[in-house]
């Protein structure tokens, strides 16, 4: 009992990775330095690609309806994915072990509330198709007073659960509660995040469901009574794909981790979790980087507006370019000038000299 009203704040990492007995999962420098190369790589791409989804939904005025507007949300929830990543990369491996408790906290915070971010948007843009698929129409009429409050709600939401293991949830005051995959979290908060996000699964797999079954109905009474006009009304549909995709990658990539995040606060003692940490947040990796590939494939006029975008980036640095190179002209021209005048000017000085010699 003594030993559970015991708190080890001050404690660096290493003690509770002790206390888990984890001596073997630390990257060797080679494998630390790939990781690091490859990693950075995908997390440039992440960044880039999703800031610029965000800036084609902010530039072009046709995409200024709130599904746009909750996937540049789902956007920016990737954007903060790849910061957490490139966060995560230089502190892993040996320097895990010393990092402080607060410290840990914040990298796992991250994570965790990116997660929490693109899974709550997936969850309101799931309830925005399904408003306006069973009204038959391409948007819904969430104003933008509305849609901006549901983004506020998902990035509250989504700090909160980030923060929770800080706020008391953990172990570091009962040390034989603690998990394997996050030495200073509890193995009911694990179970609990876990089971969590997978019921939202299946809740926005079931809302996709209903409104497939809903639009293969509607379409089927649409061609009996229909011929020609039948393919002005596949706009909401191709939005349903394009978010059906989103939401199957999704699944894919982080079902198997949450998985073992369940085995391990279920201390399953033959389930070797630590052998898959590696590959789990390989997955994650590989999900950030597919969202902004999606969403361009899927919508011709969201790839053609990025395709402008880095017209209007590398035009710019041209035109940047030029003038400098301008610039450079001009005072080349200057000097040369100044140059000239000033040997006009001596060879009259030494001129005069002479005649009056």
């Amino acid at each position: 009992m003594a030993k559970s009203n015991v708190c080890y704040h001050d404690q660096p990492m290493g003690f509770f990775y002790n206390n888990s007995n984890i001596t073997s999962d630390e990257w060797d420098h080679t494998q630390l330095i790939l990781v690091q190369v490859v990693g950075s790589i995908c997390c440039c791409f992440i960044l880039v690609a999703n800031a610029m989804i965000i800036a084609a939904v902010v530039t072009n005025r046709r995409f200024h309806y709130p599904f746009y507007y909750l996937l540049a949300n789902l956007a920016a929830s990737d954007f903060l994915a790849g910061i957490a990543y490139v966060y995560l990369m230089f502190n892993t491996g040996k320097i895990s072990r010393d990092l402080t408790v607060q410290g840990y906290f914040f990298r796992q915070g991250l994570l965790d509330a990116s997660l929490s971010a693109s899974l709550t948007n997936l969850l309101v843009i799931a309830l925005e198709r399904y408003i306006s698929i069973m009204n038959w129409k391409v948007h819904s009429n969430l104003n933008k007073r509305r849609v901006t409050l549901l983004i506020a709600l998902v990035w509250g939401i989504s700090i909160f659960m980030g923060a929770v293991p800080s706020l008391g949830w953990n172990c570091i005051c009962s040390l034989d509660l603690c998990s394997k995959l996050a030495p200073i979290f509890s193995r009911s908060y694990l179970i609990f995040w876990s089971v969590s996000n997978l019921v939202l699964f299946l809740i926005m797999v079931g809302i996709y469901l209903r409104i497939y079954i809903y639009v293969m109905r509607k379409t089927v009474v649409l061609k009996a009574h229909t011929s020609g006009s039948i393919n002005r009304k596949r706009t909401p549909v191709k939005l349903i794909k394009t978010v059906m995709t989103v939401l199957g990658a999704f699944v894919i990539c982080w079902t198997p981790g949450l998985v073992i995040l369940l085995l391990d606060g279920l201390k399953c003692e033959k389930c070797d979790v630590l052998k898959f940490k590696r590959w789990l947040l390989l997955l994650a990796v590989l999900n950030s980087v597919m969202n902004p590939i999606i969403y361009s494939y899927r919508d011709e006029e969201m790839w053609t507006t990025i395709k402008n975008l880095m017209c209007c980036v590398r035009n710019g640095t041209r035109r940047q370019r030029s003038s400098k190179a301008n610039i450079q002209r001009g005072s080349g021209r200057e000097t040369t000038s100044s140059l000239k005048e000033n040997t006009a000017e001596d060879s009259k000085v030494s001129t005069q000299e002479m005649l009056k010699s």
